[in-house]
């Protein structure tokens, strides 16, 4: 679905690295701030695993708390661009969108693809707004990976690279695929993938509402809503009305596809061809991406030239600590932009 703030661009015919071919990549995309003459202000913004483009602009924006006028991410400063990442459900070509061969949605059809294919797309679309080198890539769990990729294989496109909540190395294996797709496969009415207009699926969207239960609970959000909102029922209420509503806008396939994506994506053997300056920033509650691969990868990147620092934010909220406490880094970041020219 594409969001109501967001806009498109159609690129047309897209090579995969898998060797596939997409016939109309469309991308989705939302930006804040303006591009100044010279394209050089611009920060690329890369979402995670199951997010949307909608970093900003109001409090559903999942970045709402670091971008905006005098913000950590300064749209008086910087132009910000956020895509929506290849194969996911908000607008950008996935499993969720139709294929134009047969006018049905391409479910698990969808052409297989790497995330060195997501960070192609984002090029794509920087070069068609008229951007030159980025002021920076700043990404967030999923999305900081794709910026590891980014500083490693674009090293000269961006001034600063700040990896949120993400791994240099991926370890997805295809065992996790097969158990993510089998999850949603064994419900009634998944009908191959096919499940979407399935008047017999709504086991596949209980379980998707089920999966997202879990997921923002992982994370830490209900612990945060449990705060926010008077306490741990309250917030199971809260966290159980997302995760009904997520189940109708995200496609159990983009679910498994995104996962294989990134399976192989290690980007330590390249560690020399970084050149933009990076601040690695990881939650000590985080148990998605473990705190202690934070100082040995900035360790790694400095003992190949770079420089490299750790941001080690102390927060109760877990993988989400880093969006929900911006507080606690702002000013860290803001810094850190401010001394790459």
């Amino acid at each position: 679905m594409l969001l109501p703030t967001s806009q498109t661009y159609t690129h047309g015919e897209f090579s995969l690295s898998t060797g596939e071919t997409l016939p109309d990549l469309t991308l989705a995309y939302e930006t804040w701030g303006t591009l100044n003459a010279a394209g050089d202000n611009a920060i690329l913004l890369c979402h995670g695993y199951t997010n949307f483009p909608h970093a900003a602009g109001d409090e559903n924006g999942w970045a709402y708390k670091l971008i905006g006028p005098g913000k950590g991410i300064d749209t008086d400063k910087y132009f910000v661009v956020c895509a929506n990442n290849l194969g996911s459900s908000y607008g950008t070509s996935s499993a969720a969108t139709v294929n134009p061969a047969t006018g049905k949605l391409w479910g698990p059809d969808f052409p297989k693809f790497t995330v060195a294919d997501t960070v192609e797309t984002q090029r794509a679309l920087i070069d068609h707004l008229g951007i030159g080198q980025l002021k920076a890539v700043i990404g967030y769990s999923y999305g900081g990976h794709l910026t590891y990729r980014w500083g490693a294989t674009y090293p000269e496109r961006m001034r600063a690279l700040v990896p949120i909540a993400g791994v240099i190395k991926r370890e997805t294996t295809q065992a996790q695929v097969e158990e993510i797709r089998g999850r949603y496969a064994k419900c009634a009415g998944w009908n191959g993938g096919h499940y979407v207009g399935n008047p017999d699926a709504g086991a596949v969207y209980a379980e998707l509402a089920a999966a997202r239960v879990e997921r923002l609970t992982n994370y830490g959000i209900g612990d945060y809503l449990a705060d926010t909102l008077g306490g741990k029922d309250a917030a199971a209420i809260e966290i159980k009305k997302r995760g009904e509503a997520w189940a109708q806008e995200f496609d159990a396939n983009c679910l498994y596809q995104l996962y294989e994506a990134g399976i192989g994506s290690d980007m330590t053997p390249h560690a020399d061809k970084y050149r933009a300056p990076l601040l690695n920033v990881l939650a000590d509650t985080d148990n998605i991406v473990d705190v202690a691969l934070g100082q040995p990868t900035v360790d790694l990147l400095k003992s190949n030239g770079l420089d490299a620092e750790f941001c080690e934010i102390k927060t109760k909220y877990g993988h989400a600590g880093p969006m929900i406490d911006a507080h606690l880094w702002e000013d860290r970041l803001r810094a850190f932009l401010n001394r790459t020219p």
